[in-house]
C-alpha cells in the first residue's frame, strides 16, 4: 500500500529500468506520473533539455525518481531537473548511478558523477542508489555481434543485475527516509563477459565461438580490476539466465543519443 496520496514523478519512465520501476509502483497502488519528451498516452509532456514542462510535472509531487540518462549530457539534464525542483515545492529526488563511476575513467561516468555531485549538493532531501550493469546491457554487447562468426567478449567480469531487482531497491527506499548515499547493489552472480556471451548463445541456440579480448589504456585495467564490482551479500535475485529466458531476443537502440535509463 502506497503511504502518500501525493503523486511520485519518474524521468526516464519509458525506458529499460523506468519501465520497471513503473511498473512496481503501480502495482502497489502509487500515483505514478511518468515525464516524457513526447508527451506519448500515459506520460506528461516534459523536456529535461530545454526545461519546458519540467516544473508542472513536478507540481504537488512528494518524489522524483530520476532515471533519465543522457549519454550527449546527463548533468545538463540532472541540472534541469534540480534546479526545477527547488523553484517547485523541493520534493524528494531519488538519483539513480552506476557502480565505479568514480574509479572507472569513462567519459559518460564522469557526467554521473557530476549528477551525483548536483543532487548531493542541492537543496532538496536526497537519495543516490548506485547499481551494477543490466543484464539488458551485458546482453547488448553480444547482440550487437549478430553477424560476427565469432562473439568477441572482453576479459573481465561483470556483477549484471535485473533491472526489476533494481526496482525493487527503488520501491524499499522510498519507503524509507532520505538516506543520501546508499550501499551499493549488484546482481547475484560475478561471472566473466566470456561465460555470458557462452549463456547468450546458448539461450539462442547458436554455436559460434567466444573470444576474450584486451584492450590498453586506465578504462579496461579499472573494469580488470574489479572496479564495476560490489563485494559482499548481493542484492540481485534475478540471474542472467532467468533474465534470457524471459525476455528473448534484445533490440539494438536506433539513436544513441537519446535519453534512456542508466
Amino acid at each position: 500500500m502506497t503511504t502518500s496520496s501525493a503523486p511520485i514523478l519518474v524521468t526516464g519512465g519509458t525506458g529499460t529500468l523506468g519501465r520497471a520501476v513503473v511498473r512496481a509502483l503501480t502495482a502497489r497502488g502509487d500515483d505514478v506520473r511518468v515525464l516524457s519528451r513526447s508527451g506519448a498516452p500515459g506520460t506528461l509532456r516534459g523536456d529535461l533539455a530545454t526545461g519546458e514542462g519540467v516544473e508542472a510535472a513536478l507540481d504537488g509531487v512528494r518524489a522524483v525518481l530520476h532515471l533519465a540518462t543522457t549519454l550527449h549530457d546527463d548533468t545538463a539534464i540532472t541540472r534541469t531537473l534540480v534546479r526545477a525542483a527547488e523553484r517547485t515545492g523541493r520534493p524528494r529526488i531519488m538519483y539513480q548511478s552506476i557502480v565505479g563511476i568514480d574509479r572507472i575513467p569513462l567519459g559518460f561516468y564522469a557526467g554521473k558523477r557530476a549528477s551525483e555531485r548536483l543532487v548531493a549538493e542541492s537543496r532538496l532531501r536526497w537519495t543516490i542508489l548506485r547499481a551494477t550493469q543490466f543484464h539488458d546491457l551485458v546482453a547488448l554487447l553480444f547482440r550487437v555481434q549478430r553477424f560476427s562468426p565469432v562473439v568477441f567478449a572482453p576479459a573481465f567480469s561483470f556483477q549484471s543485475i535485473a533491472v526489476e531487482d533494481v526496482a525493487r531497491r527503488w520501491v524499499e527506499l522510498l519507503d524509507a527516509d532520505a538516506a543520501g548515499m546508499v550501499p551499493d547493489i549488484g546482481g547475484p552472480e560475478v561471472r566473466t563477459a566470456r561465460d555470458l556471451a557462452r549463456a547468450y548463445l546458448a539461450a539462442h541456440g547458436s554455436r559460434r565461438p567466444t573470444l576474450p579480448f584486451r584492450l590498453p589504456g586506465s578504462r579496461f585495467t579499472a573494469f580488470a580490476s574489479g572496479a564495476n564490482l560490489v563485494p559482499g551479500e548481493p542484492y540481485g535475485r534475478i540471474t542472467f539466465e532467468d533474465f534470457l529466458a524471459s525476455r528473448g531476443d534484445i533490440p539494438v537502440p536506433r539513436d544513441p543519443r537519446g535519453t534512456t535509463d542508466a
